[in-house]
């Protein structure tokens, strides 16, 4: 009898030996940009990236059993990274289309916004639509929804493509560029920093390309997937989502 316990508390050990190493291995890279502030930015004291999207996956990992490790890159770089298996997760202010959808797999939507029209503030001019800058330069973001749009429509002399929003928000307002479209959010909360004195939102614009920012994941990860949906439901249902939102300066949305 004794002999028997002994093997039990053995096997016990063992097992509880084995889980650990199981468990601390848990841990999952999440892609994030260090330029797209309110949703992520690189925060120089911390060197940390922060932000809505961080806020939220780091909620959603301690709901759903895992740990994440944050890794910035370029917002080009991100679905690139997610599907050579260099990172788990992407979580910025990535819209989700129909194209991003065909390469990787989005939770549930977190976020509705359209893009923002930037212009240098001795521009008085109360455009309404992209019709109003018909022939002239204009600038976006590579890699989203937006320069793509832009683009297609044929309308500007160029659409010149900026690594950063912040670069646009550069060129704008210092006069190097007509114009600057971007996510409407990032553009206000750049500019209520007070670091571009000379650029403005036309607040009279109506956007063309409005979408909601998802978190992603490989194609096909279904069990990921659902751990995410299932805790950001949670976490619209307990008010958690509206007060990371709230945090940042954006208001919740039925989404």
């Amino acid at each position: 009898m004794p002999f028997k316990r002994l093997v039990q508390f053995a096997l016990v050990a063992l097992s509880l030996d084995m889980s650990v190493p199981a468990s601390a291995q848990q841990v999952l890279k999440v892609g994030s940009t260090p330029t797209g502030v309110p949703f992520t930015f690189l925060d120089t004291k911390t060197n940390q990236i922060q932000g809505v999207m961080v806020d939220l996956i780091t909620e959603v990992s301690k709901d759903a059993g895992f740990a994440v490790q944050v890794e910035p890159m370029q917002f080009s770089a991100l679905i690139a990274s997610l599907t050579s298996n260099k990172i788990d997760i992407i979580s910025a202010a990535m819209f989700i289309t129909p194209a991003r959808k065909q390469v990787i797999d989005f939770s549930d939507p977190i976020y509705t916004y359209g893009e923002g029209l930037l212009v240098p503030k001795s521009d008085t001019k109360e455009y309404k639509s992209q019709e109003d800058l018909k022939g002239e330069t204009v600038g976006a973001q590579v890699g989203t929804a937006f320069v793509d749009a832009l683009k297609k429509s044929g309308l500007f002399a160029e659409v010149k493509a900026y690594d950063t929003i912040p670069d646009i928000l550069r060129d704008v307002n210092t006069g190097r560029l007509k114009a600057g479209f971007a996510d409407y959010p990032i553009l206000a909360y750049n500019l209520k920093q007070g670091g571009f004195p000379d650029a403005r939102i036309v607040e009279s614009y109506k956007p063309t390309v409005i979408g909601s920012v998802g978190i992603g994941v490989r194609k096909g990860d279904a069990e990921l997937l659902g751990k995410i949906n299932t805790s950001l439901a949670k976490m619209k249902a307990n008010g958690t989502v509206e007060k990371i939102l709230a945090k940042w300066g954006l208001k919740a949305q039925g989404v």
